[in-house]
């Protein structure tokens, strides 16, 4: 095999193998039912939530070692 026989795909083949792939993504999701909803909002929710706590102990700690 040569070096020219293994060429990069060209900016239309990836753009084109990108929307293959993302159609094959689509087309095995599927719609998440109300109890899967809500459990994905409670999950975030909980995430988002610690994540804003951890930030404001950081902080907090921050301003009172410093002062």
């Amino acid at each position: 095999m040569d070096i020219q026989d293994q060429q990069k795909p060209s900016l239309m083949q990836k753009i084109k193998d990108f929307i293959t792939e993302c159609k094959r993504v689509l087309l095995i999701t599927k719609k998440p039912d109300q109890f899967e909803l809500k459990a994905i909002v409670k999950v975030s929710s909980l995430g988002i939530l610690l994540i804003g706590a951890i930030g404001f102990l950081v902080q907090l700690i921050e301003i009172l070692l410093l002062k």
